[in-house]
């Protein structure tokens, strides 16, 4: 009988790192039977990457709502993932990282005493604020997981100094599968990889500076942990760079949150056209790859990237 692997996520960097464990399951599908339940923590987000990866969740708690605060999400996950459960009862729960999404399902799933398997153990700071709330996350996912798939020998031996009870397996990074995945569809599909230079365009990037005469240096910036005077000194930084070096391109596809914004406007004032410094708006993952893999340096706060 085909092993019944459930895998939970909710947003969008959970999708990009889950997305590869799911094709990988579904070519094996004589051992395993694979369920994909999201909860929606980020609708919009989770969305363009099913799309890109085309997986078709078997369940969608749609938690999402405006305003929502980290015990909502929690208590809907926990809520959603308990009536999941008592329609179908997975063999195993894997969750991913140190999302509320990961650590809301893991306990629901110790609740229903369902092994969980957390993909990216043991990344630790050793302080349960930074970052908040996902150090406190992970690492209470990690207490109650039975498979810890660590990326790296590092992750593996913080979870052997904390004597976690699951097995540990170093396995690497699943977000390079996803890159390289989407790399090869970029590369193998012209109309495809012609269609993210009108999204930069759209965005407000002139993608004829792509041509390879200058180097780009590509930027990103949103954890809450850099707020206010982190995001000054982020900011004062990127604009003495690009001053100092006028024949590269710098470009920052700007957080929608007003605390990644509004130290732009203070540093670089209203007005945010510079010749060599291209302030555009949010990509999604796809774009994302097709200007990065293009990029000489990123400079970002983002664990993801």
């Amino acid at each position: 009988m085909a092993k019944k692997n459930m895998l939970v996520f909710g947003t969008r960097p959970e999708a990009i790192k889950m997305c590869p464990l799911v094709k990988e399951f579904q070519k094996r599908h004589t051992v395993f039977e694979t369920i994909v339940c999201v909860t929606g923590q980020h609708r919009e987000m989770l969305d363009q990457v099913l799309t890109i990866f085309d997986v078709r969740p078997d369940y969608d708690l749609n938690i999402m709502k405006q305003g929502q605060d980290l015990t909502s999400v929690t208590s809907r996950i926990l809520t959603g993932m308990c009536d999941v459960f008592r329609e179908c009862r997975p063999d195993v729960v894997l969750v991913h990282g140190d999302t509320t999404t990961s650590t809301a399902a893991a306990l629901a799933a110790f609740y229903a005493q369902i092994p969980v398997g957390h993909i990216e153990a043991g990344l630790r700071t050793h302080n349960i604020y930074s970052p908040w709330p996902e150090e406190m996350n992970r690492q209470i996912t990690g207490r109650i997981a039975t498979y810890n798939f660590s990326p790296t020998p590092l992750s593996e031996k913080n979870l052997q100094e904390e004597k976690v009870h699951g097995n540990i397996y170093v396995t690497g990074n699943t977000v390079i599968d996803a890159l390289h995945m989407v790399v090869d569809k970029l590369n193998t599909d012209t109309v495809l990889a012609q269609g993210q230079n009108q999204v930069l365009l759209n965005a407000g990037y002139d993608v004829s500076r792509l041509d390879g005469s200058k180097k780009l240096v590509l930027i990103t910036g949103h954890r809450r942990e850099n707020f206010g005077d982190g995001f000054i000194r982020m900011v004062t930084a990127m604009k003495d760079l690009s001053e100092k070096y006028p024949e590269v391109d710098f470009v920052y596809p700007m957080h929608l949150n007003p605390n990644v914004r509004k130290p732009i406007h203070e540093v670089f004032g209203e007005n945010l056209t510079r010749p060599n410094f291209f302030f555009i708006e949010p990509l999604q993952y796809l774009e994302f790859v097709h200007l990065m893999a293009k990029a000489t340096i990123v400079l970002t706060d983002s664990g993801g990237i």
